[in-house]
């Protein structure tokens, strides 16, 4: 099979049509699209999701930490603590542990999350260090926020800039000097820029309908899947689409679409008012912009742009060709 994730329908088929919702206090059953679930404890709220990071060489520790919170921020849930497995090579040694633990120490601090458990293994089954973690998280509103949520009409914002996980990994891949000091410079700033909970809560306390952070399949495939679960269709330009001149030239030399590039620290949103949303996200230093529009429910899991090309549902991520 190919490397990434399973095709949407590979995952209906093969995964999410084989579960049983048996429990009353699950109250977010998994489907496509949506990436956390919760789970109701009396009155109260839990929200739980989990991610692997796979294709990253450098900034492991830090992209454990930023994915899985960035889920809970993307449901409108404030991260509290993060469950870490990781599975070590035989070829690591104790510095390579010590420095990946210390970039989790680090995030986690950045991003008010404690460590509170997890696994720690040295396996033959994997050549690289791989980790998973667990967020649990607690709404800031009355219920959490899904892709299921958007509506007909809504504004679509996407924070920040496409490629901006991608455009990490590929500069990582890039011969010696491809990349100017300057713009080396520029694709280390993005390092800090991979987490979305203050966004995302920002977010969820100003109006918003439905949020997906954009991880593999990039742009097209969060606004595909943010369709898939909504049942609206969506208009958008790609024009509008932030995007660095240094990822589309990384992009280029690659030879990959940027729109279907990881893009961890991009966070879609649809809202009512999009210009007022994006002016409130400026306010707190968070670049923002309209770029399209949710449609009406006839319009089911069509998404396309103003020039009228249709968006397939999302296959394996453009960064599986170099990382």
């Amino acid at each position: 099979m190919r490397t990434g994730k399973l095709t949407n329908e590979q995952l209906d088929r093969l995964i999410l049509s084989k579960l049983r919702h048996t429990r009353d206090e699950v109250v977010c059953a998994p489907s496509i699209g949506v990436d956390c679930t919760a789970v109701k404890f009396g009155e109260e709220l839990a929200v739980l999701s989990c991610d692997p990071i796979t294709a990253a060489e450098k900034g492991v520790g830090r992209l454990t930490v930023n994915v899985s919170c960035n889920d809970a921020a993307a449901a409108g849930a404030e991260p509290i603590g993060l469950m870490i497995t990781l599975l070590l090579p035989p070829s690591v040694n104790e510095e390579d542990i010590g420095a990946v633990m210390d970039e989790i120490v680090e995030a986690a601090s950045a991003a008010k999350v404690d460590i509170i458990g997890g696994h720690t293994e040295v396996t033959n089954a994997v050549t690289k260090i791989v980790t998973c973690a667990t967020v649990i998280a607690k709404p800031v509103g009355a219920s959490i926020i899904s892709p299921k949520g958007m509506l007909p009409g809504d504004d679509i914002v996407v924070t920040k800039h496409a490629g901006l996980e991608g455009a990490l990994l590929l500069a990582h891949s890039a011969p010696d000097g491809f990349l100017t000091a300057a713009e080396q410079a520029e694709v280390d700033t993005f390092a800090d820029m991979t987490n979305v909970v203050r966004e995302g809560i920002f977010a969820a306390k100003n109006g918003a309908h439905a949020m997906h952070d954009v991880t593999e399949g990039g742009i097209l495939g969060a606004l595909w899947e943010m369709c898939k679960a909504s049942g609206c269709g969506i208009e958008f330009d790609r024009k509008l689409i932030p995007m660095r001149p240094v990822t589309k030239k990384l992009c280029r030399y690659f030879d990959i679409d940027p729109y279907k590039l990881i893009s961890s620290g991009s966070m879609l949103i649809a809202v009512s008012d999009g210009k007022a949303l994006v002016e409130g996200l400026q306010a707190i230093g968070v670049d923002a912009a309209v770029i399209g529009r949710a449609l009406s429910l006839d319009r089911e899991c069509e998404v396309f742009d103003l020039e009228g090309t249709v968006i397939d549902p999302p296959e394996a991520d453009e960064i599986y060709k170099v990382c």
